[in-house]
């Protein structure tokens, strides 16, 4: 397939506003394409080149690529930056200056230069990706021009997410759109969309639900539901197997040999900011190969206190490294083994993968991974009493864990219930909040640009973010301009596609950024999309402010989900104690 093909693809994906629009050119496309040829259509509708825990960018940023352009097209410096200013996107500016002609070269010919480009270091590696980029911009037509720049900015903008992705998998491969669920299965254990995509169209249903884990590439984190008191648990899960919940790094980290990974909550490769964890993973755990999971927080060694969380954030650095794990030592508390030697532990009860887990782990009092505390317990009072016991000892709570239940990769359920604070007449819990939009700032604030956020929450269902909140308090002014600074890199000239929203911001943002609020409940409104069906009004955060700043360990489709909010209105209206 040539790249100009695959560009008319995704011309027609920006223009539809409608998801199963979406889905059927997407099975269009996978038709036409090649099984060689899926993986990189895969990762570049993603908007990215490799997936995303191999940490592959391309690294150019506004400025190289203006100088691809002027080197391209052959015009001075500053008429590129004259039509960057009058169009306010490179993509199209290089649509305008391309010839309008059909490019010759393949997807993977386009898809392998962007990847040596990306992989270029070293002295002379800036010039090097600059007349790179340039030579593709003369072999592609206008039209791909203007998404191969957008693809170097990291700003594709096609509307589509991963779970439109998948469901045009199911529908092209599998024949039923239904069976989304498995690919979906697939890719939580197998972190590769394009991979999971090619064995799909080449081996069928049966392939993918067989797939299993692979140490070094990551496996997505089960996830927990609420519920709103000890005695709510227990109806739930009946005997619960109850752990401490910490407010840390949530890690999983991965041993073959000498050879260590630790990949975050958001699947990226993290193992250069925390050595210590390499070195104790080598140390300590009795498998060769082994895939385990935890939560890394920094502790006080002389008093044995867990650190706040805005103390833990400060040891996600790429530089300096060393002296900040001296400084703030991190524990990883494991909680869950995935893999060791061979044996796939993700279908196997949570009873039995805590037995083998403490068997895998060589641990002193000292060492820096421990295997988590927790108890088991049917008796609603003993629950309460942990949970308020880890409440003295500083941490956020308890997560409670069905003991038969399987590891569920990627999934939301009540096999996991966390319980944090109170639900009384008021929400105590707190949401997670995509950005989708900014409004300018009055007052005070009229300098700074901003004066509030639009959060949404996120509709899986759907692929959509629904808004929920207008916020308007938390940051200080120095917070609030390093916030707008960062929200700018992901400004729209309109509403994103995968925006559901009745308030239109002053600056529309990709959902990309993802922070932490608390409010005071969950209300109806009239003005916002969450829970939002036909004429009866959505629900609404009512006083949020913002906490703790951006939450980039959390992807924008990890966010607080609408059902969770709709729920989290339910147990509010109970008037339920979790204390």
């Amino acid at each position: 397939m040539r790249f100009d093909e695959l560009a008319d693809y995704f011309a027609k994906l920006e223009a539809t506003g409608r998801r199963l629009g979406a889905v059927h050119l997407i099975v269009e496309l996978f038709d036409r394409a090649g099984s060689d040829e899926l993986p990189a259509i895969v990762y570049l509708l993603q908007g990215q080149l490799r997936p995303p825990y191999e940490g592959i960018e391309l690294g150019l940023g506004e400025r190289l690529l203006a100088r691809a352009l002027v080197r391209a097209y052959g015009l001075s410096e500053s008429k590129v930056v004259q039509r960057y200013r009058r169009l306010g996107d490179l993509g199209l500016v290089a649509a305008e200056l391309a010839q309008a002609r059909r490019g010759r070269i393949s997807v993977q010919d386009v898809h392998r230069a962007l990847l040596e480009i990306a992989q270029s270091a070293g002295p002379g590696s800036v010039a090097r990706k600059t007349e790179a980029f340039d030579t593709l911009l003369q072999r592609v037509g206008s039209l791909a021009a203007k998404y191969l720049v957008r693809i170097g900015q990291g700003r594709l903008r096609l509307g589509i997410g991963d779970a439109t992705i998948m469901e045009a998998a199911a529908q092209g491969a599998l024949h039923d759109r239904g069976k989304k669920h498995v690919i979906e299965h697939a890719y939580n254990v197998r972190t590769d969309l394009g991979s999971v995509v090619r064995l799909a169209y080449a081996k069928g249903e049966r392939a993918l639900m067989h797939v299993g884990p692979e140490v070094g590439v990551p496996i997505r984190p089960a996830l927990a539901q609420r519920l709103p008191s000890a005695d709510a648990i227990v109806t739930r899960l009946g005997t619960a197997r109850v752990e401490p919940k910490y407010d840390g790094f949530r890690l999983q980290v991965h041993r073959d040999g000498a050879r260590v990974w630790v990949f975050s909550r958001r699947l990226e490769n993290v193992s250069a900011m925390f050595p210590e964890l390499a070195s104790a993973a080598r140390r300590q755990i009795r498998a060769r190969r082994a895939i385990l999971e935890g939560e890394a927080v920094v502790y006080d060694r002389k008093t044995g206190r867990f650190l706040p969380f805005q103390v833990t954030i400060t040891r996600k650095r790429k530089h300096g490294t060393a002296a900040a794990a001296a400084r703030h030592p991190l524990r990883l508390y494991a909680f869950d083994l995935l893999y060791a030697n061979g044996r796939d532990y993700l279908p196997r009860s949570l009873r039995e993968r805590a037995g083998a887990l403490s068997r895998l782990i060589r641990a002193e009092p000292d060492d820096t991974i421990a295997v988590t505390d927790a108890i088991e317990t049917d008796r609603p009072a003993e629950l309460e009493r942990y949970f308020r016991t880890m409440l003295r000892r500083g941490l956020e709570g308890i997560v409670a864990k069905r003991p038969d239940a399987p590891y569920r990769a990627g999934a939301r359920g009540y096999d996991w219930v966390k319980l944090k604070r109170a639900y009384q007449s008021k929400l105590r819990d707190t949401v997670d909040v995509v950005i989708v939009g900014y409004l300018a700032g009055r007052g005070k604030r009229a300098a700074l640009g901003i004066g509030s956020l639009l959060g949404a929450i996120y509709d899986p269902e759907h692929d959509r973010f629904r808004t929920v909140a207008k916020i308007g308090s938390g940051p200080s002014e120095a917070e609030w301009r390093a916030l707008r600074r960062q929200l700018d890199h992901y400004a729209a000239s309109q509403r994103p596609p995968r925006v559901d929203s009745l308030i239109i911001p002053d600056v529309w943002v990709e959902p990309r950024v993802v922070v932490e609020v608390l409010a005071d409940e969950v209300t109806r409104s009239p003005r916002h999309t969450c829970g939002k069906t036909g004429e009866q009004p959505g629900y609404a955060l009512r006083f949020p402010r913002m906490l703790d700043g951006v939450r980039a360990d959390r992807a924008p489709e990890d966010a607080t989900t609408e059902r969770e909010v709709l729920e989290l209105h339910r147990m509010q209206r109970r008037g339920t104690s979790s204390r």
